[in-house]
């Protein structure tokens, strides 16, 4: 079900920049360094959540917006060469009648009548890598990669290797771009992965692409051409850039131009043909893709009048002329052998489904994410059931339909238990995920928890990072943090070569946080939704965190304890549960003894300053370049203040570095107070 949009700014604010951080993330991995961790159809969905939300919010729209930007800046080691025209990407299209509205905005903004003919082109969607080929006067003078649709990598003297791609075209305007995709067949990329194996020293370490786009793209970003020109790449024209003149006043004329110069076309190319036949094209390439020479996940549709395409433009990071008709994923049926659970470094149980091996889009897929309890219950899916499965966006196996569920058989059951740890499994109020509650000892769990437990918002153990925790962890020396506590000289000393002045150091460091913050020390132990701020309201509220696990273990059978622990303020009933439930299981209540038996956290004291801002509501936005958020936070309420994450009308006082966007525009609406942060540390000196 599609989550509801925000219904404020502050939060829709909030989630595009939240999705405009991901995205760019994402983009990063797929176009930059061609390893993508989410499947296609995962990245569309983020794409039309950011378009859904700033079409609800216009006046949010970010300048970094994904909705304004093609692919990922060029960060390799290539020459970074800007485009004599820019590159851009598609919209797409889900369906049939998503076409159809794609048509229809063209006659809106064209002013055409409602059964006006619109001709268009369609030809496959290549998963490859677009590239643009530059040629001055019939010679190949430069090729680009898209990069992030304005700057892209020279790849020139890679793409002379290419056979498909001719280095002269006699008959050419002066200046002429044409533009592609650089792929690798599947037959190809099979035999380019054997031989990659077999010439590998170490089998087990042999270099091997995950996929042709993939492998595609490695081969022509390669330092050394004679490494491309080893590769077997190919090309297929669909376009073009910068043109000094073109050879036709259509789609389909120059396209057929392009082939008349020597550019390999796609035989699938159509035009120009009427909605209804560019749907048919579309029919018949899905059904023809398993058996075609090369990967492909859509077809694409262009109008075919070339002085239409100018009139509509471009609107972000798309043209408004052309669009992208999306395949469905591919489907197989197997049967499902078994149901795993898996348990996440957060505690997560995810189900994963332990299938009969079968072939979906050319790859052999053996097991699915079930995701939850929920979605088994939903599937109905049982051991021995015949099931329907596909490759999400051709990337991500899932389970879509059970074929065998009317079968009587008994249902499968959700365990109640952590398979890793045997503590309590539990579901929490308005979630639909099942969490192992032995947070402390859970062997899935224990190295993030420990990680955290040292981290520098939590004890800030000096020298103790991530690698010396996994180090040893592995080594059996420390499994909770009370073993933290517990390590000696003669543990250590091995470790290092002349190691005694870093053991002795490292052993300082343990020692000096025997007496922890109890705030630092609380959040430290890693208990579902119990961060720094609500660690500190528990804290006021109970004292010592002695007296909080006292309560919390009591709250598991008495009413009244729990109340207590609810009516805290900014704790409520979902951090309550969180609490007692880590606190009654067992090998939780062990370990936290174990602890104690190690450490003695302070007692909780409130330092408050009297201050101009005691007692008011503070917001901060932008970027502050003299301290960190959690620093100034620390700072306010110092100083007796209350820091909101937005701004309303009971908001006193906003501080503002640069980049505030629409916080500041919301307190200048509201006539709010606004300093900026030399302002706000002069206020602080004043105050101490």
């Amino acid at each position: 079900m599609t989550a509801p949009l925000p219904e404020t700014p502050e939060a829709a604010a909030l989630e595009l920049e939240r999705l405009a951080a991901e995205i760019a993330h994402h983009n990063r991995l797929y176009h930059g360094d061609d390893a993508p961790e989410i499947s296609d159809a995962d990245y569309d969905a983020l794409m039309r959540r950011n378009a859904a939300i700033e079409a609800a919010w216009p006046d949010l729209v970010r300048a970094d917006s994904p909705s304004r930007s093609v692919g990922a800046a060029p960060a390799s080691h290539l020459s970074k060469v800007a485009h004599a025209r820019a590159m851009f990407s598609l919209d797409n299209a889900f369906s049939a009648e998503d076409v159809a509205d794609f048509i229809g905005r063209v006659r809106r903004f064209l002013s055409l009548a409602e059964d006006a003919e619109v001709a268009l082109t369609a030809e496959p969607k290549i998963d490859g890598l677009s590239c643009s080929l530059r040629y001055e006067r019939g010679r190949l003078v430069q090729a680009l990669t898209r990069g992030d649709g304005q700057i892209g990598e020279d790849v020139t003297a890679n793409v002379r290797t290419i056979g498909d791609i001719p280095a002269e075209i006699p008959g050419a305007p002066d200046i002429f771009e044409v533009r592609g995709e650089v792929y690798m067949a599947k037959g190809d990329f099979a035999a380019l992965n054997a031989r990659l194996l077999a010439e590998a020293p170490d089998p087990d370490k042999a270099r091997q692409f995950a996929n042709p786009r993939n492998a595609a793209a490695g081969s022509l970003r390669q330092k050394d051409a004679s490494v491309t020109a080893s590769r077997p790449l190919r090309f297929l024209a669909w376009g073009w850039g910068e043109a000094s003149a073109l050879p036709g006043t259509t789609q389909t004329e120059v396209i057929a131009a392009i082939r008349a110069m020597g550019f390999p076309v796609s035989d699938l190319f159509v035009g120009p043909v009427a909605e209804a036949a560019a749907l048919d094209r579309y029919r018949r390439i899905e059904t023809e893709r398993a058996d075609l020479p090369f990967d492909i996940d859509g077809v694409v549709y262009k109008l075919d009048r070339l002085d239409w395409q100018t009139r509509l433009g471009s609107v972000g990071r798309a043209p408004r002329w052309a669009i992208a008709h999306k395949f469905p994923a591919e489907r197989a049926q197997t049967t499902l052998r078994a149901i795993d659970i898996q348990v996440g470094r957060t505690g997560k149980l995810t189900p994963v489904a332990r299938l009969e091996p079968v072939t979906v889009g050319g790859v052999v897929v053996t097991n699915a994410t079930l995701h939850n309890a929920d979605e088994i219950q939903r599937l109905g899916v049982r051991p021995g059931d015949r099931v329907v499965l596909q490759r999400a966006g051709d990337v991500i196996p899932q389970i879509v339909e059970n074929l065998t569920r009317d079968e009587v058989r008994d249902p499968w059951t959700f365990p109640t238990l952590c398979p890793e740890c045997q503590s309590d499994a539990v579901r929490e109020e308005d979630e639909v995920d099942i969490r192992c509650t032995g947070g402390l000892i859970c062997p899935a769990q224990r190295v993030e928890r420990l990680r955290h437990f040292v981290s520098r918002g939590a004890l800030d153990i000096e020298g103790l990072g991530i690698k010396q925790i996994e180090d040893f962890f592995r080594d059996d020396l420390v499994h909770t943090p009370a073993d933290i506590f517990r390590l000696t000289e003669e543990q250590l000393l091995p470790r290092k070569k002349d190691g005694r002045t870093w053991a002795a150091n490292l052993l300082a460091a343990i020692e000096a946080k025997r007496r922890p913050d109890p705030v630092r020390f609380l959040f430290g132990l890693g208990i579902r939704h119990v961060g720094v701020k609500t660690a500190k309201d528990l804290l006021k509220a109970f004292g010592t965190v002695e007296h909080i696990a006292d309560v919390a273990t009591r709250a598991h059978d008495d009413a009244e304890a729990r109340a207590e622990i609810e009516s805290v303020e900014g704790v409520g009933p979902v951090v309550a549960e969180a609490l007692i439930d880590f606190f009654h299981e067992p090998h939780n209540r062990e370990a936290w003894d174990d602890l104690l038996g190690q450490v003695q956290p302070q007692p909780f004291v409130l330092e408050v300053r009297e201050s101009p801002v005691t007692g008011k509501t503070l917001v901060f936005t932008g970027s502050l370049e003299t301290l960190s958020r959690d620093e100034a936070k620390a700072q306010a309420e110092a100083l007796g203040a209350r820091v909101s994450g937005s701004v309303s009308a009971k908001t006193d006082l906003v501080i503002a570095g640069p980049g505030a966007g629409s916080k500041l525009k919301k307190a200048a609406e509201l006539d709010i107070e606004v300093i900026d942060e030399a302002a706000w540390a002069a206020l602080v000196a004043a105050s101490s």
